[in-house]
């Protein structure tokens, strides 16, 4: 017994021990890190960090008055604006090892100007109901599986499906034929839909050749008036910057011909190459209301489709309601497509 005793006291003494050794070294530790956080240096400190800070936030709050007329600087900030909300915790981690509280004040001004520019698109405003679902996608013209990916998009089960950069319009429109009656090819665009169409033709975008249409969809609930458009692409170029020239001719020519539509419920199907924030699309984004932006989940990247970074795949309407907003599952292309559904 007093052996048992006493190997129980021996135990008994060991977790102390290291407690009581580690306590008082972890302790100091704290405690020097809150004396780094006292005095006058906090404020000294970072003040190139708080620089940097209130440069960030004044580019989200004035990117509206960048130039455009210097390589489309403002249309390239546009394209890429929510990704500026990264560099806020780089900036933070940043601030909090230099021990700047100058750092930590600056950055509230790219924080707070981020979440009121972004901050709606993080929250899930899709809702049920609707009578009236559309999908949209960019096949890419070097597509290796044209049937594959017209059966995938046809299985979101979408009254209307756009398809742009048809280099093969044959295939689609084989695959295609099982879920729609109706169909019309205009160029390297197509519209198909469960609903009869009527009035189907090419609307000139200035770019020599058709690459965007309008059709009358008889819905049961009226005719909608379906545009689907493929928009110039962009590059950007070292020596030439953001080269947009074509894409906002042609934006500016598809707003012209929607501002004349002389049925009220309209909807504008595509790949816009742009996305809403980009100024230069306004002939059209001023006259039709974001579907993702109104009833989406998320900022609904759709390209590139390997990792989306931006959404230039659009789905607009105007006299209807949005009630959600999705992208569909990644197909052969380079594109992700997208869907949406509304009330007429």
């Amino acid at each position: 017994m007093p052996q048992a005793h006493m190997e129980e006291t021996g135990l008994e003494g060991a977790g102390p021990v290291r407690t009581d050794s580690g306590a008082p070294a972890l302790q100091g530790r704290l405690d020097r890190w809150r004396g780094q956080w006292r005095g006058p240096d906090i404020w000294r400190r970072g003040v190139v960090l708080a620089v940097l800070a209130v440069l960030l936030g004044l580019l989200m709050l004035i990117h509206a008055d960048l130039p455009n007329k210097v390589g489309n600087l403002g249309s390239l900030t546009e394209t890429f604006l929510p990704w500026l909300g990264l560099f806020v915790p780089v900036l933070l981690v940043l601030a909090l090892l230099r021990r700047s509280a100058t750092a930590l004040i600056a950055l509230l001004l790219p924080a707070v100007a981020w979440v009121n520019l972004f901050g709606g698109l993080l929250t899930d405003k899709s809702g049920k109901g609707g009578n009236f679902t559309v999908a949209t996608h960019n096949v890419n013209a070097e597509n290796p599986d044209p049937v594959r990916t017209a059966r995938a998009v046809a299985a979101s089960g979408a009254d209307v499906v756009a398809l742009e950069e048809l280099s093969d319009a044959s295939r689609y429109e084989k695959a295609m034929a099982g879920a729609y009656k109706y169909h019309s090819v205009q160029g390297t665009v197509g519209v198909w839909s469960k609903y009869p169409l009527t009035d189907a033709g090419p609307v000139d975008i200035k770019m020599g050749w058709t690459r965007a249409l309008r059709a009358t969809v008889q819905t049961p609930q009226g005719p909608v008036a379906v545009y689907v458009a493929h928009l110039p692409s962009v590059r950007v170029k070292f020596n030439a910057g953001f080269t947009a020239g074509q894409r906002d001719n042609s934006a500016q020519a598809l707003g012209q011909a929607i501002a004349h539509e002389p049925v009220r419920k309209v909807v504008l199907l595509g790949d816009l190459n742009g996305t809403m924030n980009d100024r230069s699309l306004a002939p059209v984004t001023s006259q039709l209301r974001s579907a993702q932006g109104a009833a989406g989940d998320g900022f609904g990247f759709s390209w590139p489709a390997s990792f989306p970074m931006a959404r230039i795949d659009q789905i607009m309407v105007r006299g209807m309601d949005p009630v959600s907003a999705w992208t569909l599952p990644a197909t052969p292309s380079d594109h992700l497509p997208v869907a949406a559904r509304v009330k007429i």
